[in-house]
């Protein structure tokens, strides 16, 4: 997947400014695919470049804002894609990395306490499982006569819950391998 075609996912949902956008893609697709605002930025000058989007000047309160609309090449761009093959990601996590570490350096030589920093990032997956239930609550509540479009949204949705599920499931085993059952 590429920074571009989320936001052309975003800006087909709803066309906004840039800011309305880097805002909107912190509350959802950026659980899945992280940008800075400078990235979204950058990218909505090359959408842009490319044909792929237009933007039309706003008047607002700090100067004039643009805002993008996706054009018929946009979606065009948005549909190839869609119908190409794509091949998982492979686990890219800096905590995997630094357990790593941790195993080469040894106890003796690590300041780093492993099993702290894992039960904090256990902390911060329960609170990211938390709040992607709260959404499945909220927005898709078990009811019959989902759109196709609700459905490939909760589809989206579940994968993420499954995602911070299973990571939750390895941290306890790998918290009580490394340090016995908390008390």
């Amino acid at each position: 997947m590429s920074l571009t075609h989320a936001i052309l996912t975003s800006l087909l949902e709803k066309p906004c400014t840039g800011a309305e956008l880097a805002r909107r893609f912190d509350k959802s697709l950026g659980h899945f695919w992280q940008a800075t605002h400078q990235q979204i930025y950058r990218e909505l000058g090359k959408l842009e470049e490319a044909g792929l989007v237009e933007s039309r000047g706003l008047p607002s309160s700090r100067g004039q804002q643009r805002h993008f609309d996706v054009l018929p090449a946009g979606r065009t761009e948005l549909l190839r894609w869609c119908a190409t093959a794509g091949e998982p990601r492979p686990i890219r996590d800096s905590l995997l990395v630094r357990l790593r570490a941790a195993a080469v350096l040894g106890t003796q030589e690590s300041a780093w306490d492993v099993v702290a920093e894992m039960r904090r990032h256990r902390g911060l997956h329960q609170e990211v499982l938390d709040g992607y239930l709260d959404i499945e609550r909220r927005d898709f509540p078990p009811a019959a006569g989902r759109s196709r479009a609700d459905e490939l949204q909760l589809a989206v949705l579940r994968a993420g819950i499954a995602y911070e599920q299973s990571w939750l499931a390895w941290c306890a085993q790998a918290l009580e391998d490394l340090a016995g059952p908390e008390d």
